[in-house]
């Protein structure tokens, strides 16, 4: 593992590496201490991926994030990812929403955790377009109607013979929706200037994951088919 490890950091064949695993080490570590913060978070992001089993990645984020906690760092994994998000709560949040039965829901989550939590370049105006379409994503499905925007699924789902969505609820949705349309919102063109930083993206992106989760959950109360296949 440290091999792949140390050939994808320097980027050279596998044959070009120390051949002793003492010197790949010393390699390894001269190379990290010689880099800018993140690479040490790179390093455990890929060799969490490394892992092919299950199981096994499910025990070494585990272990990565007691460390990361008694460090009192201000990352841990979430859904695969080391993410400035350390409440436990929240990362549940995301792993389910991560993990639903809706591949463009689990994309569309997916897509906002990456850009929230991409340690150089992180981009909060997409994440924050990401997670609010998830929220749509799913919307779509239960209306069935693909071309339905947020607030005309909301007006459908609302009205629907269902109504397992209460007033107050669709209100609190239809104002995430109106914040994320606005002037320092995600649906201007991305060259605007804007003031939206970390707080406001991992924001959209806990709330729509919890939004996803309790609609999945209603909607399977009242027997909508959202297209799952059944297990």
């Amino acid at each position: 593992m440290f091999v792949r490890a140390a050939a994808d950091l320097f980027n050279i064949g596998i044959d070009e590496l120390p051949s002793s695993p003492e010197s790949l080490q010393r390699m390894i570590k001269t190379y990290i201490m010689e880099q800018e913060w993140n690479i040490v978070y790179d390093l455990i992001e890929f060799l969490a991926r490394t892992y092919s089993i299950d199981v096994t990645n499910r025990g070494f984020i585990d272990r990565c994030n007691k460390v990361l906690e008694r460090e009192s760092s201000a990352y841990r994994f979430v859904s695969g990812r080391i993410t400035q998000i350390t409440s436990k709560s929240e990362i549940e949040e995301i792993d389910q929403a991560i993990t639903s039965p809706l591949q463009i829901v689990n994309t569309h989550i997916e897509s906002a955790l990456q850009h929230l939590s991409d340690k150089k370049k992180p981009n909060y105006r997409n994440s924050i377009k990401e997670s609010i379409s998830a929220v749509e994503a799913l919307c779509q499905k239960i209306t069935a109607n693909d071309k339905a925007t947020l607030r005309q699924a909301l007006d459908l789902i609302a009205s629907s013979n269902n109504k397992f969505l209460a007033q107050s609820f669709k209100q609190a949705l239809e104002k995430i929706y109106g914040y994320s349309s606005s002037s320092e919102g995600i649906r201007h063109a991305l060259s605007d200037e804007s003031n939206l930083g970390y707080e406001d993206a991992k924001f959209m992106l806990v709330l729509c994951s919890a939004f996803v989760n309790y609609l999945i959950s209603k909607a399977d109360k009242v027997g909508i088919n959202l297209g799952i296949a059944p297990s």
